[in-house]
């Protein structure tokens, strides 16, 4: 029977490669300045503003708890950020953001088959967020798959190629494994 994290593993491969790219046209036209501004600071500024996307809400509830959520994890308190993200991910189940920062701090706790399951999430609701993607490649590292490291790396730099050190990991990647079908 198989590993339950490679499983896992799997089925992120799955959504990361059918999950369909949402209709919003602000982060559309972000992506394409992310991808195609001859300035970096354009390609920073669209960055940043998608970051900003991701993390805000329209309900004001959901923009505090973030806040709060965000909080917490900095200043090193992982149980209320994980109550606080908990009762996000419930209350919003449509934000991927709030599924992307329950990920990462699952991620840093080492719960990498939770953290799995809530990068899944995130790319079923946006399948370009380039934050979950990389932190699948950092798991897929960790669980020692790196054909699918590679997977992801490389998804995250063609969504956003101004991440520097996932390409410089994508290349290192590439010497130690060769191109197999996957």
């Amino acid at each position: 029977m198989l590993n339950p994290i490679v499983m896992r593993i799997e089925q992120v491969l799955v959504t990361m490669m059918t999950a369909s790219i949402p209709n919003t046209p602000e982060l559309d036209t972000l992506f394409n300045l992310l991808r195609g501004a001859d300035d970096p600071h354009d390609r920073a500024g669209a960055e940043q503003r998608i970051w900003e996307i991701w993390s805000g809400h329209e309900d004001a509830d959901a923009a505090r708890a973030m806040r709060s959520a965000i909080t917490a994890f900095e200043t090193g308190d992982s149980t209320a950020a994980d109550l606080e993200l908990n009762m996000m991910v419930n209350r919003w189940p449509n934000w991927a953001e709030a599924w992307n920062k329950r990920a990462t701090l699952r991620f840093v706790e080492q719960r990498d088959s939770d953290s799995l399951d809530d990068i899944g999430h995130t790319l079923e609701l946006e399948p370009r967020h380039f934050g979950a993607l990389s932190g699948f490649g950092q798991i897929c590292l960790r669980a020692r798959d790196i054909s699918s490291a590679l997977l992801a790396f490389e998804q995250a730099v063609v969504v956003n190629p101004n991440l520097d050190s996932v390409r410089q990991a994508a290349v290192v990647l590439r010497r130690q494994d060769p191109r197999t079908i996957h």
